[in-house]
């Protein structure tokens, strides 16, 4: 369900590839979308109930009502922070800790919509695991990580906070990282419970899992929809159009997560082996991850953006476009925006 290991490439190297494509990437104004106005939606991965809301609007022609003619560009190795950020792409979905990373890297994206309110990825281990009671008992364990650079210091603090030293050992395998865990190679990994954590079950390989919040860590905005910030500047009505439409599909996976399964399949023929997987998926997005404190979706805080973000940077791992970690927190509040979209109705 995730690329963490393409995610995030050197800051550098990002860096170039914005600095040599945006150039071409704002295109000339324009007060209002014209009828059939392209954008191109970078995934992050395969289609997956993270999506779902973009396929509902889709699907219930939301996007052609609006006067959008929406691709959706298929994952491969340029993550969309990238995609976006250079103008190949005018939306596409991110996180917040990968975000943190490209846009203190000098990308030009900004996140303008939050699809899932919460972390919706926890530290598990095998459910047999009696030796493992709480995260601080991973002292002298080994993590299966994904290569991402905000990994060992979330789970270092988490561990700390649990009452352990955060001394443990890290291999990076990849989405190889789950077969791991299963077999004892390694201990502990970060599987998405509402996929791999489903996905696991119904394979028959339950897992234990805590959640980061539980121990005082901060909370984040774990998956986003992003835009390429000069192409929002220059078309606001288009950007507005694209993003309330997508809300409204995210609202109706919040409120009806059976009917949004059934579009994502549908959207997707063939793309999913286990129905099952993604009706459950489904249900426990929208019964804990898709709508705030008010029960609504989409919005972001400043917040949250200091809370886990600032985090981020306080750890010294999060680096400027010449590779120099950031020596003071930016201004978060540049960073989102929930101008684009609609009212809770």
């Amino acid at each position: 369900m995730r690329a963490l290991t393409s995610v995030l490439h050197s800051a550098a190297v990002l860096l170039g590839v914005v600095l040599l494509l945006t150039g071409c990437s704002a295109g000339s104004g324009g007060s209002g979308p014209e009828t059939g106005q392209k954008i191109r939606v970078a995934l992050d991965w395969t289609p997956n109930t993270n999506h779902s809301g973009l396929f509902v609007a889709q699907r219930e022609g939301w996007f052609a009502q609006a006067g959008l003619d929406v691709e959706f560009l298929p994952y491969n190795s340029t993550s969309p922070d990238t995609l976006v950020g250079s103008g190949a792409a005018e939306f596409g979905i991110s996180f917040q800790d990968s975000f943190t990373y490209s846009k203190g890297a000098g990308a030009d994206i900004t996140s303008v919509m939050a699809i899932l309110q919460h972390w919706a990825t926890e530290i598990a281990v095998k459910a047999d695991r009696a030796d493992i009671q709480s995260p601080k008992d991973l002292d002298g364990k080994t993590y299966g990580g994904f290569g991402a650079p905000y990994e060992v210091p979330k789970m270092q603090q988490v561990i700390k906070d649990a009452g352990g030293t955060g001394d443990f050992t890290s291999v990076t395998l990849g989405t190889s990282a789950y077969e791991a865990l299963y077999a004892g190679q390694v201990d502990f990994t970060e599987p998405f419970v509402a996929w791999e954590g489903i996905e696991a079950q119904l394979r028959g390989e339950p897992l234990k899992s805590f959640r980061y919040t539980d121990f005082g860590f901060p909370d984040a905005y774990n998956v986003l929809l992003i835009g390429h910030s000069p192409w929002l500047a220059a078309h606001p009505e288009a950007a507005r159009a694209f993003v309330q439409a997508a809300q409204r599909g995210y609202q109706l996976a919040a409120d009806d997560p059976a009917r949004a399964a059934q579009d994502l399949q549908d959207a997707n023929p063939g793309a999913f082996t286990e129905p099952e997987l993604v009706t459950r998926s489904q249900d426990m997005l929208a019964k804990d991850y898709l709508k705030d404190a008010q029960g609504r979706v989409g919005p972001q805080t400043l917040d949250r953006w200091q809370g886990f973000s600032g985090f981020l940077v306080d750890s010294g791992t999060v680096v400027d476009a010449n590779g120099q970690p950031l020596r003071a927190r930016p201004d978060f509040a540049t960073w989102f925006t929930n101008d684009y979209l609609g009212q809770p109705t």
